[in-house]
């Protein structure tokens, strides 16, 4: 009988273990938001926020959460580098994010994802950004008084129009763009002085071979997923994303707002 009870308790400390080690390792890193920081000067002197991949459908960071980080560090502007929800019923949590985000009253600007395309009904999702004041750039511009920020289009589904993005933009400004899939910049024959972009989830799982596993377009074929980089046209940042697609765990990969120091 003793034995038999050694044995169960013994299956028992086994089975917390398996489970705390599970959450530590896969669901953890979803929710310890890491706040990552970037200075790359370009003369601007401003403070930009950005949130990528937010996944509402998947997403263990709570709306408050992100109201209390736009009101900790103070940015000058708000870009949301898409992958919102392709799921319709998930559109009313969608727009408790959308309001948190703007709660600050600091600009917001926004592009699309390859995971918005995918909404059955495309045009509630995008009154739900007009109703908040967010504006989305679908390859189109801005001028603001400092620079120009250009929105590209979703490049894995085909939405992108490069030229037409940075049709009659001031070039005595410096130009900024936000998109989602970063594949995009090697298709960019425009100058650029920095652009930002999500998609890859800094791999999410961050094993190798990933990408064989679950391609993701030639840049992550060349260990290209996350982080800063500099093609000939400019300097691109690669968010590694606050929510997760497919599966909603991430293993070596924290959930990550970006600041930038442009």
């Amino acid at each position: 009988m003793l034995k038999r009870l050694s044995d169960l308790i013994i299956v028992l400390i086994a089975l917390i273990g398996m489970s705390a080690l599970f959450y530590l390792l896969l669901i953890m890193p979803t929710q310890w938001l890491k706040i990552e920081r970037v200075a790359h000067p370009i003369g601007l002197g401003k403070r930009f926020l950005q949130i990528s991949d937010l996944h509402v459908d998947m997403l263990r960071i709570g709306p408050d959460k992100m109201e209390a980080v736009v009101r900790a560090e103070k940015p000058d502007y708000i870009v949301l580098t898409g992958d919102y929800t392709y799921r319709r019923e998930y559109l009313p949590r969608l727009a408790l994010y959308l309001k948190a985000i703007t709660a600050v009253g600091v600009p917001v600007y926004a592009v699309l994802g390859n995971h918005d395309y995918q909404q059955p009904r495309p045009r509630e999702m995008l009154t739900l950004f007009r109703e908040q004041g967010i504006a989305i750039l679908r390859n189109g511009s801005v001028s603001l008084p400092e620079f120009t920020l250009i929105g590209i289009d979703n490049y894995s589904t085909g939405h992108s129009r490069i030229s037409e993005a940075f049709l009659n933009i001031e070039r005595s400004k410096p130009a900024i763009v936000i998109t989602h899939d970063p594949n995009v910049v090697l298709k960019i024959n425009q100058n650029y002085d920095y652009l930002m972009a999500g998609h890859f989830h800094g791999k999410q799982f961050n094993i190798p071979f990933f990408f064989k596993l679950k391609p993701k377009g030639p840049l992550s074929q060349r260990g290209i997923y996350r982080g800063l980089h500099r093609s000939e046209q400019g300097a691109y940042y690669i968010s590694k994303g606050i929510g997760q697609a497919g599966v909603n765990a991430r293993f070596m990969v924290r959930s990550e707002v970006t600041v930038h120091e442009l």
